[in-house]
């Protein structure tokens, strides 16, 4: 009994070390944390990018179509459907369970933030958008979809 014990320790031990030093272990699609969209994080070069493909109210109400990048601060890019956009740009691994020196875009305000990931385990990944120094932010905590 103790061996199984001590062997399903070890287990959850390496599973928990392949995922944080594993770079591409945050690659995949998440349900954000409003739970009204799924990203697509996908790895291009030696960074990580990441882009909406599914929102849970895809088109505007009032007209029925796609939704825009309607709140966009340049005015060019508000005629910009929301799906396929990408939100998310220029991670790097920082090594352990972070991605830094990022970028997230939100298109419910226009406004783009720095922005750090922290992957809790392999489903559960602490997405942090933050203004100058990551103290000042907000993090939401999204769940992993495949």
């Amino acid at each position: 009994m103790a061996f199984l014990f001590i062997f399903i320790g070890l287990f959850s031990s390496f599973r928990t070390l392949s995922v944080a030093d594993n770079p591409d272990a945050v690659v995949g699609t998440w349900l954000n944390g409003t739970k009204r969209g799924h990203v697509q994080i996908y790895k291009q070069g030696n960074k990580y990018y990441g882009k909406l493909i599914w929102l849970k109210e895809p088109n505007d109400p009032a007209t029925n179509k796609p939704k825009l990048d309607s709140k966009n601060p340049d005015a060019k890019m508000q005629s910009r459907p929301l799906m396929g956009l990408n939100i998310m740009n220029d991670f790097q691994f920082d090594g352990g369970n972070v991605w830094d020196e990022g970028k997230i875009y939100n298109p419910e305000d226009g406004k783009t933030y720095s922005c750090k990931m922290t992957l809790k385990d392999a489903n559960t990944l602490d997405v942090r958008g933050y203004v100058g120094i990551s103290l000042i932010g907000k993090t939401q905590t999204w769940t992993r979809i495949k």
